[in-house]
């Protein structure tokens, strides 16, 4: 007699528990949680409040007749009279040209310099040659910009200079440098190139070594030189940083270096040496009759000019080179 199977029926696995969903914490709960971190911020935080923003609310004073006896709210508005007559000035152009072409000047010359500089560094095989350089291009930027300008001025005195006792030495009469204003953008250009070099090459030294030393191994095998490692490995790797740098001088383009101008700064030099930033300084605190609204919308003017080539920039940035601040 043949036993029938009888079939069970399967039983459906019981499926795993799902993980709990965390709550997401509260602000309150975190900054308890990570207060340490919450403070740290709110040091910065602070200072950008109190000298960048708070200042802002001076700005109004380009759109017044600013007087301290009425004070800012008191004073009697007068919309756009001050950008007004900055634009028929007859020193409008001057301040212009002599601040453009100064920073472009600085541009050209303090942009490149850093590059070449962190190139060659990283190609020196020397490491205690690589190291003394370092430590020399480094030392002028912690010199401050009084004792530059000192030195400046000590170098090239047509009397006791050692520019000008060295150029005596072939017969060349002394040179007044300082009261010519052919010298004025050379001497401020490569003093400057000389006390930012090497600081400013460290950026380019730190984005250096995220290269692999594969790459480099990769072209040697190629048979590629020292120049088309250069070319095709470091500078692609370099140039994101070098892009980001670049829209962010751009940007400060219409505001060069206030104290250094000012202090290399004489009245037989004033024909190149003359910028915004001098300008408004004297407007508003050198003149017999202090013209704060007018010193105020020249010095805004120049900010929303900044402003302007900042945004262009990044977006040419973007466009071409694929890299932007935002």
């Amino acid at each position: 007699m043949a036993t029938e199977t009888i079939e069970r029926p399967q039983v459906a696995p019981t499926p795993a528990p799902l993980p709990r969903r965390k709550h997401a914490q509260t602000l309150g709960a975190r900054m308890r949680k990570n207060w340490q971190l919450y403070l740290m911020l709110a040091v910065p935080l602070i200072w950008l409040g109190i000298f960048a923003y708070w200042p802002m609310y001076g700005a109004i004073i380009a759109f017044k007749d600013y007087n301290v006896i009425d004070g800012i709210l008191g004073s009697r508005w007068v919309g756009f009279k001050h950008f007004e007559r900055f634009a028929e000035s007859y020193q409008f152009w001057r301040l212009i040209k002599n601040t453009l072409v100064l920073h472009g000047y600085e541009l050209l010359v303090t942009f490149p310099l850093p590059i070449i500089l962190a190139l060659g560094l990283n190609l020196a095989r020397r490491r205690w040659y690589r190291r003394s350089v370092q430590m020399i291009t480094y030392a002028p930027h912690f010199i401050s910009t009084v004792v530059v300008v000192g030195l400046i001025v000590v170098l090239v005195d047509p009397n006791t200079g050692v520019v000008n006792q060295f150029l005596g030495l072939f017969g060349i009469g002394p040179v007044e440098v300082l009261s010519n204003p052919d010298w004025f953008r050379h001497l401020y250009v490569w003093s400057a190139a000389w006390q930012t070099m090497g600081f400013s090459a460290i950026i380019y030294l730190a984005a250096l070594t995220s290269v692999s030393p594969e790459q480099h191994e990769a072209a040697i095998v190629d048979g590629a030189s020292r120049l088309r490692r250069v070319w095709h490995v470091d500078l692609p790797a370099i140039r994101p940083v070098a892009v980001i740098l670049l829209i962010l001088n751009i940007g400060s383009i219409m505001s060069v270096g206030f104290e250094k101008v000012l202090l290399l700064q004489n009245p037989l030099n004033l024909q190149t040496s003359e910028v915004i930033d001098t300008y408004v300084y004297k407007l508003g605190f050198v003149s017999q009759i202090p013209q704060f609204s007018y010193a105020a919308a020249i010095g805004l003017f120049r900010s929303l000019v900044g402003l302007v080539l900042l945004v262009l920039a990044n977006t040419l940035a973007r466009r071409f080179a694929k890299s932007s601040l935002w």
